[in-house]
């Protein structure tokens, strides 16, 4: 029998909440992490070193050796405060958090891979003690095949995703969110409903939990200090915001309805074994590029290829 949501957070007492997407995805993980304290538990915040391009224009995530003022718990795990930052000048949407919360938050390095991955949750796992480990995908795209014509960033979610697996394999309890509902403007609803009904059919789909009035007033004042899009979305779809936005530069449409302020909770082994070919692809990988080539073997484009053609095409109209 399918073990409940119920029954996992019970014999729980400690969770670390990651916004497994990069970017504002750690504002959505602080939705999850208030439910989970609603149910008693005590909960970190944690994201990854991977920033929109907007914001740092150099592809994929920085490494240790690209960042300051952070504190390292492992090469591939750090914590953030509010003075963290890249070499280059760019704050992480973590270290705002930090600021916001004063505390700080952990950063993954998916650099290293599904297995840098796993050696630095682990890290980060032990240093707060925490008994539960917990993925929040902001927009749902970790829901995706591969095939889906929208699909723009699913390189993060699959190396999370299979890393979250190979942890729960070897004994840490662990849980999959996904906040947004297409909030960022990837998969469509129809893509989104059908993947949660296959799930719903496999004893993966564990339950939701919907934006509560205390939790909007704290994520609009955490928006103020933390950029985010794919997570401001839902928020807005809460006070009522309802039809079709334009987002990332005008680049994709979203749509705004009131299952935008849904969290759906998920099994992370059968997400991995029903839906998710591009986590199966990436498994064992040891570098972000070979969890790249892993999924150009199965015919999907990420979006370290997209942030790669952008920063080229940007520096060959700066030579011209």
């Amino acid at each position: 029998m399918a073990l409940s949501l119920e029954a996992l957070l019970r014999g729980a007492r400690r969770a670390l909440v990651i916004g497994v997407g990069g970017g504002g995805d750690v504002v959505g993980a602080l939705v999850t992490a208030r439910f989970l304290e609603f149910c008693g538990l005590e909960f970190r915040l944690g994201g990854l070193s991977w920033e929109r391009s907007v914001y740092d224009p150099i592809p994929g995530p920085r490494s240790l050796d690209e960042v300051e003022g952070v504190r390292a718990l492992h090469q591939r795990a750090w914590l953030a405060n509010a003075g963290s930052k890249t070499k280059t000048g760019v704050y992480f949407a973590e270290s705002r958090m930090a600021a916001v919360r004063r505390e700080e938050i952990v950063l993954i390095d998916i650099n290293g891979g599904v297995e840098g991955v796993i050696e630095g949750v682990e890290a980060a796992l032990k240093e707060f003690e925490a008994d539960l480990l917990v993925g929040v995908d902001v927009g749902g795209d970790s829901l995706a095949e591969g095939h889906e014509s929208g699909l723009r960033s699913p390189l993060a979610d699959a190396v999370m995703l299979a890393a979250y697996v190979a942890l729960e394999r070897r004994g840490i309890p662990a849980l999959w969110a996904m906040f947004g509902y297409g909030s960022d403007g990837e998969l469509t609803v129809a893509e989104i409903e059908a993947a949660l009904a296959r799930l719903a059919k496999a004893g993966g789909l564990w339950g939701a939990w919907g934006l509560t009035a205390q939790t909007i007033d704290e994520l609009e004042e955490v928006i103020k200090s933390v950029h985010t899009e794919a997570s401001a979305i839902p928020v807005e779809s809460a006070r009522g915001a309802w039809g079709e936005r334009s987002m990332r530069q005008d680049l994709r449409r979203v749509k705004l309805t009131p299952l935008t302020a849904l969290t759906f909770f998920i099994s992370p082994a059968i997400l991995f074994e029903t839906l998710s070919r591009p986590a199966r692809a990436v498994v064992g990988t040891r570098s972000l590029d070979a969890a790249n080539d892993a999924l150009h073997a199965i015919g999907v484009k990420s979006e370290l290829d997209l942030e790669r053609d952008k920063y080229a095409r940007e520096r060959g109209g700066a030579r011209g």
